[in-house]
C-alpha cells in the first residue's frame, strides 16, 4: 500500500520556539560558486539566529549575503518530522559596538569543532517557515 503524505504549516511563533530549544542548526552560504551546507551551533535572540565560527568557508560565505540556516526532527519509526527554515542576511558582530551585538556575544554558543571559534555571525531573518510531514499508510 502506498503512503500518504501530509504536510501541515508550522505558525512563526512555534517555529520561534523550536529554535530556541535547539542549539544544532545547518547554516547554507554559497562558498566559491557553489552551495554548501555546515553544521553550527547556535544560540537564537528573538529571530536572530547566532553563531560562531573561524576563519574558513562559514565566515567567507556568510556575513553580507543571503544565508539559510535550517533545524529539524525526524522520527522513522512513526514517519513524523518538523523542519524550520530562517532566510535573512548574515552579518559578522565579533567588533560592533551596538548594544545588541555585544548582547549577543554574550550567549552560550558553545560549539562542538575544535578551535577558537572566535568570530560571531548574526543571521537577520528576513523569513521563518516551518512544516510537519506525516506518512499515512
Amino acid at each position: 500500500m502506498r503512503a500518504e503524505v501530509e504536510f501541515t504549516e508550522i505558525p512563526r511563533a512555534e517555529c520561534l520556539e523550536l529554535l530556541s530549544g535547539r542549539s544544532l542548526g545547518r547554516l547554507a552560504v554559497i562558498y566559491k560558486g557553489r552551495p554548501l551546507v555546515l553544521p553550527v551551533n547556535y544560540a537564537l535572540d528573538g529571530d536572530v539566529v547566532v553563531f560562531r565560527t573561524d576563519r574558513g568557508s562559514a565566515l567567507a560565505g556568510a556575513p553580507l549575503r543571503k544565508v539559510a540556516f535550517e533545524i529539524d526532527e525526524v522520527d522513522e519509526a512513526d514517519g513524523t518530522g518538523w523542519s524550520v527554515l530562517v532566510q535573512g542576511y548574515a552579518f559578522e558582530i565579533t567588533n560592533a559596538i551596538d548594544h545588541p551585538s555585544e548582547a549577543r556575544r554574550a550567549l552560550p554558543v558553545t560549539p562542538f569543532a575544535p578551535g577558537e571559534k572566535s568570530h560571531w555571525i548574526e543571521i537577520v531573518a528576513e523569513r521563518i517557515t516551518g512544516r510537519r510531514i506525516a506518512f499515512r499508510t
